[in-house]
């Protein structure tokens, strides 16, 4: 797959996503934050405690927090192995979010390489917390890393086609 295609693709891909985590009947698909590199943007009000601006190394994991309350950490594990030399390894994002307190047992994460056996222009993985999930998806046809909030699957799980077993 050529450079070009690649971002369309990825973009279509999580508005795939979207469209389908949608027909669930779970709560709307649409995300509560998205998240770029540590900004968070979001669709509530802001009150005097989320209005105050905030370092990266203000957040913290919030134990038995929504996946709202957790994204900025989430994020901030995320754009922490992005910035190191694993941007693309499945096993660096899920052993970096173990260890920074998320359970091992609620994530799924993608494979790293394509059906063929090249490197996986994007790869997925995501935290479930309660009835929602911290997503994030990284990849060269990406940019920047990208985290959000969706809705959990009825099935149990955050991510839609093929995950690899966590088993390390």
């Amino acid at each position: 797959m050529s450079r070009s295609l690649g971002r369309p693709l990825a973009v279509l891909t999580l508005l795939a996503v979207l469209a389908v985590t949608g027909c669930t009947g779970e709560s709307p698909a649409t995300p509560t934050d998205t998240v770029d590199t540590g900004a968070t943007v979001s669709s509530a009000p802001a009150d005097a405690a989320t209005a105050a601006p905030s370092s990266p190394a203000a957040v913290a994991l919030v134990p038995g927090g929504s996946a709202q309350q957790n994204l900025p950490f989430f994020s901030q594990v995320v754009a922490t192995v992005w910035a190191g030399s694993g941007q693309v390894d499945g096993r660096a994002y899920i052993d970096a979010l173990a260890g920074a307190g998320f359970d091992k047992g609620a994530m799924q994460v993608t494979p790293d390489e394509s059906t063929i056996g090249n490197a996986a222009e994007s790869i997925e993985f995501s935290v479930r917390l309660g009835a929602d999930c911290l997503v994030g998806q990284v990849g060269p046809s990406i940019g920047d890393p990208v985290t959000t909030v969706l809705p959990g699957l009825s099935s149990g799980g955050c991510l839609i086609g093929q995950t690899r077993p966590i088993d390390w």
